[in-house]
């Protein structure tokens, strides 16, 4: 399984269980889940389907979710790495 089904599908676990619960905002729900339990980089991955492809497979209420969800700051570059200037 991809790890874009992976987050597909845990994705759309979160939104079953909050389907199952009508007197929340599930929308709302699904998008604090997420910004609680998901690090950055899954974040950032969501968002790339979301604006890459469309959310495709994705549950209505995860796609509700996406503008409630925190965008993390983009990864930054992964180059070498200056040390510190010697202490003296």
């Amino acid at each position: 399984m991809s790890e874009e089904n992976k987050l597909v599908r845990m994705a759309n676990q979160i939104a079953a269980f909050f389907h199952t619960q009508p007197a929340l905002d599930g929308p709302q729900e699904v998008a604090d889940h997420i910004n609680k339990f998901w690090e950055p980089r899954m974040r950032r991955a969501l968002f790339a389907l979301v604006e890459n492809e469309g959310g495709e497979g994705l549950d209505g209420l995860v796609r509700q979710a996406v503008p409630l969800i925190r965008r993390p700051p983009a990864e930054a570059a992964r180059g070498p790495t200056t040390p510190p200037p010697a202490a003296g």
